[in-house]
């Protein structure tokens, strides 16, 4: 497996506009959302368990997970956030691992975007080295709820069950401030890029 680097952020932090700059950079992105998508979609590795734990009402008519309903259950029962964490997270992890290894031999590093990276212990397994993508609380939940619909209450329930900024911040190895214009971003990230190269260089 190849020096890997986990991405994290809050809800709306811009981790999948500085991933897409890293992929610009020539880095390896693998990314645990899309990963948790596939797992979900009609016939994914995630559809027998989720029916056998939640029941029929939570597959839609095509057999893919009801993202909607479900996100509606695991926001008011943390008890049924923690089963459907329990399913996916091994699956979801197990995936990174595969790609990650995949690409060892072609790729000087990996970017493992994962947004419970703090949360979950076993992804910081995955990594040597963490970047945390930050912006001003305010400034998540405009970008939140213009992308998403979401409303302001539906974004703060979300914020609310990820670690705090400041515990993100602490937990840091490296930090990419994204309250500018987005053009500002690029420089930090090829900045990052070559220290990641020079990092990978060293760990082999």
């Amino acid at each position: 497996m190849s020096f890997s680097i986990g991405l994290t952020g809050g809800i709306g932090s811009g981790k999948s506009t500085v991933a897409a700059l890293f992929r610009e950079c020539g880095a390896t992105i693998i990314d645990s959302d899309e990963i948790s998508h596939r797992l979900t979609q009609p016939g994914g590795g995630a559809i027998a368990a989720i029916r056998a734990a939640f029941g029929d009402g939570y597959i839609d008519a095509d057999g893919a997970l009801d993202r909607q309903k479900m996100r509606q259950l695991v926001f008011s029962d943390p008890a049924a956030r923690r089963r459907l964490e329990g399913i996916l997270h091994p699956l979801i992890r197990t995936q990174m691992l595969v790609q990650a290894k995949a690409h060892a031999a072609t790729s000087a590093y990996s970017l493992l975007v994962i947004p419970l990276l703090f949360e979950t212990a076993n992804y910081l397994k995955l990594v040597q080295r963490t970047l945390v993508v930050d912006c001003a609380e305010a400034a998540q939940v405009a970008r939140t709820m213009q992308r998403s619909g979401l409303n302001e209450h539906e974004v703060r329930a979300i914020m609310a069950q990820q670690v705090s900024r400041f515990e993100r911040l602490r937990r840091a190895d490296d930090i990419i401030q994204n309250d500018g214009a987005p053009d500002a971003l690029l420089p930090k990230v090829e900045q990052l890029h070559r220290r990641y190269l020079a990092l990978s260089s060293g760990s082999n």
